[in-house]
Parts: C-alpha cells; structure tokens; sequence
C-alpha cells in the first residue's frame, strides 16, 4: 500500500503528522505537496491537487489525501480529474463510508482536522461496497464522468 499525500501552504502540519503516522504503521508516502509556507502568494492548491490525482490514476499511489485550508478547494479541483472520486470527510464514519459507498480513491481534509489518525485508517482498511446498489451508484457517476 502506498499512499499519496500533498497539500499547499495551509496543510504542511497535519501532512506531516499523517506522513509520521502512516510511516510508524508501514505505509509508505509519497509527497506530491507543499513543504514550505515562504511564499504564499504563490502557492496553488490547484497545483498540488493535480499532482497527486495524476498520481492516483497513473497507479504511482493506491489512494490519496489532499489537504488545505479547508479541505473543499483540494475536493473541487480533484473531482474535476477523471477517474478521481474525492470526498471532502470530517470524520471516522465518513472516511469509511466514502470508500466503502462511493469507492472514494482520494479524500480531503482540512488543516484544522481532528481524529486524522481514525479518519486516515477508515479510509485506507475499509474495503469498496460488492453490493449492487453501490456498484450501480459508482457506474452512474463514471458515465457523466465520461459523457
């Protein structure tokens, strides 16, 4: 398992406490994100948003976190990536739900997130729905996806 992690000025705290996290488990990080808030005017979330989701679908990471300042910039521009599912989570329950309902492959969070560890490990250990409902549910977004 490999994890892809980026974030921009906002998010170079709690990426890296996710990066500690995951590493003491194992998991390896692959940081397509900011590392400095030096010069802010100039830092795109947009930018890291596309790094890591060209990641994700050329299989460089098997799921993705995005981070900002509020977590909704980074899920606006990935869900514009095709064959990008992301969900905006707040919380353990919805890390898990996202993944398991939504086959969600990237989730974003904001910099101020609480229970990262708990969201972090429902996102990556829940397992994608084999119920036909959520199967029907995912194939009707890839095909707007690909309309």
């Amino acid at each position: 398992m490999i994890i892809g992690i980026a974030n921009d000025h906002h998010g170079i705290e709690l990426k890296n406490k996710i990066i500690n996290y995951l590493s003491s488990k194992g998991i390896k990080c692959i940081n397509y994100g900011c590392d400095n808030d030096l010069d802010k005017e100039h830092i795109d979330y947009i930018d890291y948003a596309l790094k890591l989701c060209n990641g994700v679908n050329n299989k460089e990471v098997n799921l993705g976190i995005l981070i900002c300042g509020t977590g909704i910039g980074m899920s606006i521009v990935a869900n514009k990536v095709k064959g990008i599912r992301a969900a905006k989570v707040n919380t353990p329950r919805e890390a898990a739900l996202t993944k398991e309902h939504n086959m969600a492959n990237v989730i974003t969070l904001a910099e101020y997130t609480e229970n990262v560890e708990e969201i972090v490990d429902n996102f990556i250990n829940t397992q994608n729905s084999t119920e036909e409902r959520h199967i029907r549910r995912v194939n009707k977004i890839r095909e707007i996806e690909n309309a």
